[in-house]
């Protein structure tokens, strides 16, 4: 098979990427490396099953081009920050709304015939019912959730009107190896870890009773492969479907990396949401999803990968 990976050189996009090379499938990567990174990619690279394009969502000539002849299209680019979409959501709204739209029309151009793409948990907001299911009316709290809770209305629009086979993946909190922990807008864990190699205390927005239900990266590559070869379409979560504190992760973190370091606390951000749990039975009975790693098991991996690779400094 021919596979699209739009932000294949980013956090889940490479690790996607890599898989879907593992398992034989000719790979074409998208990305602008605006927050994703060559290094991410450099062991597949020069892959003869691997085609890299330079180059924006925002570019739909470019989609169109690089489309030909795809079996599908996982569609991981994106600003996938609430901070960040908080500071500027012009752009936010250009990269999320406008990149979408632009996938979802390169692959009716070129007859690709189904798309799986990135949405986020972002979109229940503070909604004080758990676990957090699917059939939920929305509220979003931020532009980022705005943006893509807009893809995946057409997504529905797209399957409808043309045929196409549309796929939204609400991440819950994904971490792993190859996170980026630099930029301000990072998420939790590689900041956590980052911070502790480093010896300074990790640092926590609020309280630190404020809930995540995380998942590992490898099972969120997974969601994306089952749920493209399924067929299935529609809003699935994708997640841990069990949640922990971020006091509770940081206590982890330091027996985990042997350091007891107390954490600081900070005024909460704004659009964060309180807490999150998923329901994950939709995704189990439509395509057979369930998580293989343990959190402790994938903070054990992550750990050992910032530690051996030099990457977080």
């Amino acid at each position: 098979m021919r596979y699209i990976v739009t932000g294949g050189a980013g956090f889940i996009g490479s690790n996607l990427a890599e898989q879907l090379v593992r398992d034989g499938h000719e790979v074409v990567i998208v990305d602008d490396l605006s927050t994703g990174r060559s290094e991410n990619i450099k062991h597949i690279i020069d892959h003869p099953r691997v085609t890299f394009i330079e180059g924006s969502v925002t570019d739909l000539a470019l989609l169109i081009d690089a489309c030909g002849g795809a079996d599908g299209i996982f569609h991981q680019a994106a600003i996938a920050s609430v901070p960040r979409s908080v500071k500027d959501p012009l752009e936010t709204n250009a990269v999320n709304i406008g990149g979408t739209v632009n996938v979802l029309w390169a692959a009716k151009e070129c007859g690709v015939p189904a798309v799986v793409a990135a949405s986020t948990s972002a979109i229940y907001g503070d909604d004080p019912v758990f676990p957090k299911h699917e059939e939920m009316r929305p509220t979003p709290l931020s532009p980022y959730a705005v943006s893509k809770l807009a893809g995946e209305y057409y997504g529905k629009v797209f399957s409808d009107l043309y045929g196409i086979r549309t796929t939204f993946l609400r991440y819950f909190n994904v971490f792993g190896p190859r996170q980026d922990p630099n930029s301000e807008y990072a998420a939790v864990i590689p900041k956590f870890i980052t911070r502790l190699l480093d010896g300074k205390p990790p640092i926590i927005y609020g309280d630190g009773e404020q809930t995540r239900d995380f998942v590992y990266v490898l099972d969120v590559v997974r969601a994306n492969i089952l749920a493209m070869e399924s067929g299935a379409t529609g809003v699935f979560n994708i997640a841990g479907g069990r949640r922990i504190n971020l006091n509770e992760l940081a206590r982890n973190l330091g027996e985990i990396m042997g350091v007891h370091t107390p954490p600081i606390y900070e005024p909460p951000r704004l659009g964060d949401v309180r807490d999150s749990l998923a329901d994950i039975s939709r995704a189990r009975v439509a395509f057979g999803y369930s998580p293989r790693y343990a959190l402790k098991e994938g903070l054990r991996e992550t750990v050992i990968w910032f530690r051996d690779s030099g990457r977080y400094r």
